[in-house]
């Protein structure tokens, strides 16, 4: 019975899929002081949360100067499974993992004021999603109390699309990543925890410094016809209709030594395109990759103190695909409201560049962004300096009345997904004859949604208008509520700082009317003064988009996929005021707490990733031989393949956390020992995995080498574990495979 009720919900959120593969997507410190912090530093590296310096209580005798703060910085492997299990963003049946091109982190960076604390967390993941970051606080309060809590910690997801999913709790995200997927969320959820606790311990007295800068050809608006329809005014006093702007934070210790950075830009991570099957940080990631290989010269990548964030921002209207759209057939421009080619439709219109393929693409955008970065930190000479604040509410999304102006009021929906939610963007478009700019529903997939989910209602249909809504989600709740209806609003402060924690995909002009919104509101009558305000995206609990009204009025993807309706972003941005004036005011004890979300029940989510078979080898062969050798030499700028017998890397589980699948080493003459020079979370590394049929696979690791490769010999290293039966068990055992010894040479 249990077998064919899990086949008939599996059918039955197949035909869901179908209808919805177009989702995509001081420096002079006097000595005393000095002494006192030196003390203070030791101290809080071997505090428990029950420290006073752990919870940002000193006496006052030991307090510091006012332009320090306690600094933490941390960063931890979040990779997850690299087999099997889709990748987050594009929601195309055929994007699921095989293989690694670049590994996943968090980072975390902890600010203390001496009696406050706040925590901002930069994961490489899709998005933040509400279990996710439940599950987060629940593992920080059982170590640390109430040192960490909702009001004070903001995870945000850089928003690769080329990351493990299954980390969600709504119905909706789960029948697009065959269900919650707990291997995905444990690697997740233990690399964000473990961010912050290196941050913990790491915690000495040290000063920020802010900077901030343009970055030239790097983003592209990908909906400027919805842009278009901002109010010209609005629009003349901006000289894009994207967000160049990037943000750094410098953090030093007492001696200036650099301890991390972070910053904020707006761009979409889809460099690496739904072609590709390896987990990837894409472009936001290289850029973290570039600046702390040279921080932390001499250490793998990964390793190394020093920390280096890249986040994302109102990006939600902003592709890294600067070539823009062009139909596929004809290479004639496609930018036009339904992104349609006279021959061929939504499906022949993509947009690439700027490099030759998705890598170099990546690349060029990673390396832009990277480079301005090293020369905003290079030259940060403003201070930050001041207390720090953090507002946090909990929300119902879907019953907010919006004062529009002295007269008027709107209201916000329960969720619903309009048609041209299913037809994609020009980065990833939808499997199905779906158009953006679709403000007419269509008879044909109204009926399937009709017959297998019931009609929305008048009142939601009503509340959505110019939407034809394809999926009433806010009033589907079977087997689990489909969309979060209550959402997490909050910001926090650093001084003259303050970060805006977006639970979705702000566009562009959305992002900027927060910025002006919360400054105000922070600067009103002298409360603050010369407040920099910066939009942190994706975090917390993901809502998809948020547009401005007007966006909203053509549907495009972003304003289909803008959930509560017409009337959200003044709703955020009457939610974002009210943080922000208890931030100004001191009274952000008088906030409301608000509705406490769903934590629902392991039994309660499902999954529909099948089990890990027992896997098989060839005949006369053993896990990890070698299928195709290496060449006996090669040059620089070539590149080195070898081909293994390997298990499923789903067995590897856990046991590859901070770990590798492969490593490239050189045999050193001197010491007679072969030394690492790459891993898997190499730029230079690719590992892909193989499926074959009957449970057989096989593993091709690639090496690019380097222009900088020093010449000498080197080898290939893989490792893996394999799953056998025994009996009438299963045992999961390690493996391990080398290449034979080559030559590299100028």
């Amino acid at each position: 019975r249990r077998r064919r009720v899990c086949c008939t919900l599996e059918v039955f959120f197949l035909v869901l899929f179908v209808l919805m593969t177009g989702v995509a997507a001081g420096l002079a410190v006097v000595m005393a002081a000095l002494n006192n912090l030196i003390v203070i530093s030791r101290n809080s590296r071997h505090a428990s949360s029950s420290s006073s310096c752990s919870h940002g209580k000193l006496d006052p005798s030991q307090m510091p100067p006012k332009t320090t703060y306690l600094i933490g910085v941390g960063r931890a492997d979040c990779t997850g499974p690299v087999a099997d299990i889709p990748l987050m963003g594009y929601a195309s049946s055929e994007q699921t993992a095989a293989g690694i091109h670049t590994r996943l982190y968090s980072r975390a960076f902890i600010v203390d004021d001496w009696t406050q604390r706040v925590v901002f967390v930069s994961a490489d993941i899709g998005m933040v999603s509400q279990r996710l970051r439940l599950e987060v606080l629940k593992k920080l309060q059982a170590k640390y109390g109430d040192l960490y809590r909702q009001d004070n910690v903001v995870l945000s997801g850089t928003h690769t699309h080329s990351g493990p999913a299954g980390y969600f709790q709504y119905t909706l995200f789960m029948i697009t990543s065959k269900g919650y997927i707990k291997p995905s969320i444990q690697a997740i959820v233990n690399g964000i925890v473990k961010s912050i606790e290196i941050a913990h311990l790491n915690l000495k007295p040290g000063r920020i410094f802010m900077n901030k800068g343009e970055v030239e050809n790097s983003n592209l608006n990908r909906s400027p016809l919805s842009y278009l329809r901002n109010p010209p005014e609005e629009r003349q006093r901006y000289g894009s209709n994207t967000d160049k702007q990037l943000l750094v934070l410098k953090f030093v210790d007492l001696d200036g030594d650099g301890l991390g950075m972070l910053s904020w830009f707006a761009v979409h991570p889809v460099s690496m395109n739904n072609t590709n099957r390896m987990v990837s940080s894409d472009n936001l990631g290289y850029a973290s990759y570039l600046f702390e290989q040279e921080k932390n010269g001499g250490s793998l990548p990964g390793q190394g103190p020093f920390v280096a964030a890249f986040s994302s921002s109102n990006q939600g209207d902003v592709t890294p695909n600067t070539r823009g759209p062009h139909c596929l057939n004809t290479g004639e421009s496609c930018e036009n409201l339904n992104s349609s080619c006279p021959i061929g439709g939504t499906q022949m219109c993509l947009a690439f560049g700027p490099g030759a393929d998705m890598f170099e693409s990546t690349k060029i955008i990673g390396e832009n962004i990277y480079r301005k970065a090293k020369e905003l930190y290079r030259t940060a000479r403003q201070e930050v300096h001041g207390p720090i604040g953090a507002a946090h509410q909990w929300v119902n999304m879907t019953d907010i009345t919006v004062q529009l102006n002295s007269t008027h009021t709107g209201q916000t929906c329960k969720p619903a997904l309009g048609h041209s939610f299913a037809a994609g963007t020009i980065d990833g478009v939808g499997g199905l004859n779906f158009t953006q700019g679709s403000v007419e529903g269509d008879p044909f997939w109204d009926g399937i949604r009709d017959a297998l989910l019931g009609a929305p209602s008048d009142e939601t249909i009503n509340c959505h208008k110019p939407k034809p809504i394809l999926f009433s989600t806010g009033e589907m709740t079977k087997p689990l509520p489909w969309h979060p209806d209550i959402v997490d609003v909050q910001i926090i402060t650093v001084g003259s700082l303050a970060i805006v924690a977006v639970p979705g995909e702000v566009t562009t002009m959305g992002g900027r009317r927060i910025r002006e919104a919360v400054k105000n509101e922070m600067e009103f009558e002298g409360r603050l003064k010369n407040m920099e305000v910066v939009i942190a995206g994706l975090c917390n609990v993901y809502t998809h988009y948020i547009t401005t009204y007007e966006e909203y009025q053509i549907q495009r993807y972003e304003g289909a996929s803008n959930i509560y309706g017409p009337h959200s972003l003044s709703a955020y941005i009457q939610l974002f005021r009210g943080l922000a004036r208890a931030i100004a005011e001191n009274k952000v004890s008088e906030l409301l707490k608000g509705p406490e979300p769903p934590y629902f029940k392991d039994s309660q989510l499902i999954s529909l990733l099948p089990l890990v078979p027992v896997d098989k080898k060839p005949a006369n062969t053993s896990f990890g031989e070698v299928l195709e050798q290496v060449l006996p030499s090669y040059g620089l700028g070539e590149v080195v393949k070898v081909t293994f017998v390997s298990g499923n890397p789903r067995n590897s589980g856990d046991i590859k956390a901070e770990k590798s699948f492969l490593t490239v080493e050189q045999y050193e003459n001197m010491t007679q020992q072969w030394i690492v020079v790459h891993t898997d979370a190499s730029w230079e590394t690719r590992f892909h995995w193989i499926k074959g049929s009957g449970a057989l696979s096989n593993v091709t690791v690639e090496w690019h080498i380097p222009t900088s490769a020093l010449p000498g010999s080197y080898r290939v290293r893989h490792f893996g574990h394999y799953k056998e039966r025994k009996g009438l068990t299963t045992v999961i055992k390690p493996y391990e495979g080398t290449s034979d010894m080559f030559t590299v040479h100028n």
